[in-house]
C-alpha cells in the first residue's frame, strides 16, 4: 500500500528547492528533476504543491516522460483530499443542462407542429 499525502502537506512544498506536485491523484517530488526539465523550470513552478493534472495532459506529454515521472513518485493524494476536488457541479455544467433540455423542447415542439400540418 502506497503512502497518503494531504493536500495540505503538498502545498507546503512550493518552492525551487523543494517542489511537489499531483498528477492524476499521484504526488511526485520533482525537486531534483527541477533543472534537467525540457519545458523550463517555470512550468513545473507554476504547479508547485499543487495539482497540475491539468497542465501536464494539455502539454500532450510522451509515454516517455510518463516513464520518467515515475521515478519521482513519493505517495498518493490523500482520499478525502481526493473527495474534496470533486466538489458540486458547476453553474457550467447546469447552463448547459438548460440549453440541452430547451433546444430538445424546441425540437420536440417542431417536430410535432411540422407533423400536424400534414
Amino acid at each position: 500500500m502506497s503512502k497518503e499525502i494531504s493536500l495540505a502537506t503538498v502545498k507546503e512544498h512550493n518552492k525551487p528547492n523543494d517542489l511537489w506536485l499531483i498528477i492524476d491523484n499521484r504526488v511526485y517530488d520533482v525537486t531534483k528533476f527541477l533543472l534537467e526539465h525540457p519545458g523550463g523550470e517555470d512550468s513545473l513552478l507554476e504547479v508547485a504543491g499543487r495539482d497540475g493534472t491539468k497542465e501536464f495532459n494539455d502539454v500532450g506529454h510522451s509515454s516517455e516522460a510518463r516513464e520518467i515521472l515515475k521515478k519521482f513518485y513519493i505517495g498518493d493524494l490523500a482520499a478525502e483530499d481526493i473527495a474534496k476536488k470533486k466538489g458540486p457541479i458547476s453553474c457550467r455544467h447546469i447552463g448547459m443542462a438548460l440549453v440541452a433540455a430547451a433546444l430538445g423542447i424546441t425540437l420536440v415542439y417542431m417536430i410535432r407542429r411540422g407533423v400536424n400540418q400534414k
